[in-house]
């Protein structure tokens, strides 16, 4: 495929099970390499960098991953300062371990998603939707300039999933970046992007401003039938 996506776009990515999101999320991430081409994201090949570089890249770069990446058994604050981690010393990272830093901005984070009140829980005694929402907090913490999100509501009832895409829109707005968000929900896709790229066997098939698109057409592409 040939891709590029500008700052200040946000971007939703659809297509069926299996027909690349999750890859192409991978490999704009790092840490799916590309068996061929290349990727520049920031300008730098995240595939070509090593050690410092590579974490300066990261560090611009928050990803909610589709199985979230948290540690369960740590605290919510834990899990949510791991946003920090790409711009933390190795020291600083394990002293926030015994006394958590940056409560007051975990705590403005966690108020955004709903979750203020469970900021010392063990994060494994949380529902599937409320752990979705911890993933959602460290990167508002993060705060990256780019945004890539792999079925960030998918466990989210209709009107938290619409917030938590209007959080993740301004947070890569704020940034003057730009937000690549995996949807299987096409109606959140046309509500809270600008343009609708659609993959099927990892081709690109479909790409079209959001506001050129009709809610059965896209859900045509899914093979919705009504």
């Amino acid at each position: 495929m040939d891709l590029a996506v500008a700052a200040g776009e946000r971007v939703a990515v659809v297509g069926a099970s299996g027909a690349g999101k999750s890859t192409l999320l991978g490999v704009v991430n790092g840490s799916v390499p590309p068996t061929a081409g290349g990727v520049r994201v920031h300008g730098g090949d995240p595939a070509a960098l090593r050690g410092r570089e590579l974490r300066r890249l990261r560090a611009r770069t928050g990803t909610i991953h589709q199985h979230l990446e948290l540690v369960g058994p740590l605290r919510v604050v834990h899990n949510v300062n791991a946003g920090r981690l790409g711009s933390w010393s190795a020291a600083r990272a394990l002293r926030s371990l015994v006394q958590p830093h940056g409560l007051d901005d975990v705590r403005s984070a966690l108020e955004q998603v709903g979750l203020a009140d469970r900021m010392f829980e063990r994060t494994d005694r949380l529902s599937g939707g409320e752990r979705q929402r911890v993933a959602l907090a460290r990167v508002l913490v993060q705060r990256p300039d780019l945004v890539l999100a792999d079925e960030p509501a998918s466990a989210l009832d209709p009107a938290l999933a619409d917030e938590a895409m209007r959080l993740l829109g301004e947070l890569a707005a704020d940034r003057g970046g730009a937000l690549l968000a995996s949807l299987h929900d096409p109606a959140l896709a046309l509500r809270h992007c600008d343009r609708v790229v659609g993959l099927a066997a990892g081709r690109v098939v479909l790409d079209a401003p959001a506001a050129s698109l009709t809610l059965p057409e896209l859900e045509a592409f899914y093979g919705v039938v009504r």
